[in-house]
């Protein structure tokens, strides 16, 4: 007798920002270390975020619709690593919802702000490290095996790679679409591939078709974001 399909998990509501900081070399983003205890990407290198809680709802005169959303953003840039910044300031990014198959989900939206904080402070409970690194460096360490990113992670930090400034990002940032991402993930050899709408192969699941591109390959080897459409 075959089990009944999971029931499909309502994601909860989530906000996240990428904190920036002009360098010498480059830009470099703050990369947070979850425990490795925890349920939920335990041991995954991530940006400030978490759920969106009641009281993120206050609304204010001529607020749009992402006003929780960028108030629990900043709330959780100060709670996870103790910088403080203004959510009017947050540059809206996208939206990634968990894929189905999970047992824990999120619809996160992802924003961008400009930060050099005089130190960071981590919690010590949720969040175990810090470190700020040019995407460019913190993409080869996890090509290397050294951390670990979930795929929003390993996608923002790819288009955000190759910038001279952080005006530079948050410009093109302010270009983008604000896309809203649900990914299908599916099994190919090697490893897994996660498809998202615009690709030629969301609907049906074939890997070799001839169309629009727009996934993360998640192999063995090494991840690779695809983005042509």
């Amino acid at each position: 007798m075959v089990d009944p399909p999971s029931p499909i998990v309502e994601p909860r509501l989530a906000a996240s920002v990428i904190l920036l900081r002009d360098t010498e070399s480059g830009p470099e983003i703050l990369y947070l270390r979850r425990n490795p205890e925890l349920r939920f990407m335990g041991g995954y290198w991530v940006f400030p975020g978490g759920r969106i809680d009641a009281a993120d709802h206050a609304t204010e005169p001529d607020e749009d619709e992402f006003g929780a959303a960028r108030r629990a953003a900043a709330r959780e840039a100060l709670e996870e690593a103790g910088v403080q910044v203004d959510p009017k300031g947050l540059h809206q990014i996208c939206e990634w919802t968990t894929p189905e198959s999970s047992p824990i989900r999120f619809a996160t939206w992802f924003f961008a702000v400009a930060a050099n904080p005089e130190m960071v402070r981590v919690d010590g409970v949720e969040i175990l490290d810090h470190q700020w690194q040019r995407p460019e460096d913190a993409l080869r360490a996890h090509r290397g095996g050294g951390i670990q990113f979930a795929n929003p992670t390993f996608a923002l930090s790819t288009r955000l790679s190759g910038h001279a400034t952080v005006r530079d990002a948050l410009t093109e940032i302010d270009s983008w679409p604000r896309e809203r991402l649900l990914g299908r993930i599916h099994p190919t050899e090697g490893g897994r591939v996660a498809l998202y709408a615009e690709d030629c192969g969301y609907e049906t699941g074939r890997l070799e078709c001839g169309g629009p591109r727009h996934r993360i390959w998640m192999l063995d080897t090494g991840w690779r974001y695809e983005r042509e459409f």
